[in-house]
């Protein structure tokens, strides 16, 4: 088996998932947290003393509001993900115990055409493709709704992704695979930056292009970004500049990043940054 044919059952398996979980409504939206708000308003709305104690320890006045808390959940789950791979990175254990045999696999399997193929797809994580992206869409988006609050939302999404990156390869500072890298790279290999900024803005440009669109619709291009985020991903671990536990931690953020932001800005792909409308008991109607 080719490295290419690695990159393509995992971009696929992960576009499939997604497509799935966007299109069954039963199933929680990955870029459209919107049904998921409508089940917690209706929840709250069923539990007075519930919905009475979170808006007294969160000092929430809307249902919008009180999804902001989820945001808590995603970062715990986020340092979760991350403390449990450097734990296996230093212990050697785990997916650890692996990713030097991959890394090795994936160079001694390249070809010049598997190379310029994995190339190729890894630079759909890079800085200059992902801004392009973002900005695209944004242009879109301001075309179709006049809305500037989408241009906050794209900057934070990249800014802070980038930030969060850069941070933690200083501070871990961890070593690249020692095998023949098959493309260029800089820094530290912890966590993985092309994985990260795919896992962050091409849900971002999903959900900005999602807008006003049919589930359908949303659920083609949140299959869409997660083809390209995976296949991304696997690109960097099989071109050998990344181990597999940068790329997993990398996705992780990007995606935690992503979601943090989505619900922070309103969490809703028809109706980004608008505000929240506070309902007389606290739950939006």
């Amino acid at each position: 088996m080719r490295p290419t044919t690695i990159v393509v059952v995992v971009a696929v398996g992960a576009a499939v998932a997604a497509y799935v979980a966007s299109a069954v409504r039963n199933l929680p939206d990955p870029i459209d947290p919107a049904a998921e708000e409508r089940a917690a308003v209706r929840s709250l709305r069923r539990h007075p003393r519930v919905r009475r104690f979170l808006r007294q320890r969160f000092d929430r006045r809307s249902a919008g509001g009180f999804l902001l808390t989820v945001s808590v959940i995603v970062v715990f789950a986020v340092a979760l993900v991350v403390g449990v791979l450097l734990d296996m990175v230093d212990g050697s254990s785990g997916l650890a115990r692996w990713e030097d045999d991959l890394a090795r696999w994936g160079v001694g399997r390249a070809t010049s055409l598997s190379v310029d193929v994995l190339e190729v797809v890894t630079e759909f994580g890079g800085t200059w493709v992902v801004t392009a992206a973002l900005v695209a869409a944004v242009l879109v988006d301001l075309q179709r709704n006049r809305n500037l609050e989408v241009i906050a939302f794209a900057a934070v999404v990249l800014l802070g992704e980038k930030l969060i990156v850069n941070s933690l390869k200083e501070i871990i500072d961890r070593d690249r695979p020692d095998v023949i890298a098959l493309t260029s790279f800089s820094g530290a290999s912890f966590p993985s930056g092309h994985a990260a900024a795919a896992a962050a803005v091409w849900p971002a440009v999903a959900l900005i292009l999602g807008r006003d669109r049919p589930r359908a619709v949303r659920a083609a291009l949140a299959s869409v970004a997660a083809l390209i985020a995976f296949g991304v991903g696997a690109s960097r671990a099989l071109l050998g500049v990344h181990w597999l536990t940068d790329v997993i931690a990398g996705l992780a953020i990007g995606y935690g990043w992503f979601l943090v932001t989505a619900v922070i800005f309103g969490g809703r792909a028809q109706r980004l940054g608008d505000p929240v409308t506070a309902h007389p008991e606290g739950v939006r109607s």
